[in-house]
């Protein structure tokens, strides 16, 4: 084991245009440690899911993980307990990649959204349409 003397005369002879590679080569291998990790746990594939950001071999998107997160305050363990063919790697992956990707996610849940209230508006409920019917009669 090196002692800080030691330490400390390596140091000196190193340039400082070596430590600077050390740190990028350090920096470049977290950043694609991080990335790989993610693209492990999260997929894009054209054709499923319109495309959108998923968990690797589920049709669960990331949206998904985010709305049940951030919406309805399910916890990580919650989102598991209700979907337990992915793992809790997977949704921290998912809320990593929101956050990583945030106005895209959120352009696509805002999509989402729009699309199902337009079909709402052109689908009446048919619950709703047999109260209105009852509701007619009794009046």
């Amino acid at each position: 084991m090196a002692t800080i003397k030691q330490f400390k005369n390596i140091k000196n002879k190193l340039k400082l245009s070596d430590f600077s590679d050390i740190i990028r080569a350090n920096n470049s291998l977290d950043n694609t440690m991080s990335v790989n990790v993610i693209k492990e746990h999260i997929e894009i594939t054209p054709g499923i899911c319109g495309g959108k950001p998923r968990i690797a071999g589920h049709r669960i998107r990331v949206q998904d993980i985010v709305i049940w997160h951030e919406q309805m305050g399910m916890s990580p363990d919650e989102i598991l307990y209700h979907y337990p063919s992915i793992t809790l790697s997977d949704v921290y992956a998912a809320l990593a990649y929101y956050h990583d990707h945030r106005e895209e996610i959120r352009q696509q849940i805002s999509e989402s959204e729009a699309l199902i209230q337009e079909i709402q508006a052109q689908t009446p409920s048919i619950l709703q349409q047999k109260l209105k019917k009852r509701n007619d009669r009794e009046n």
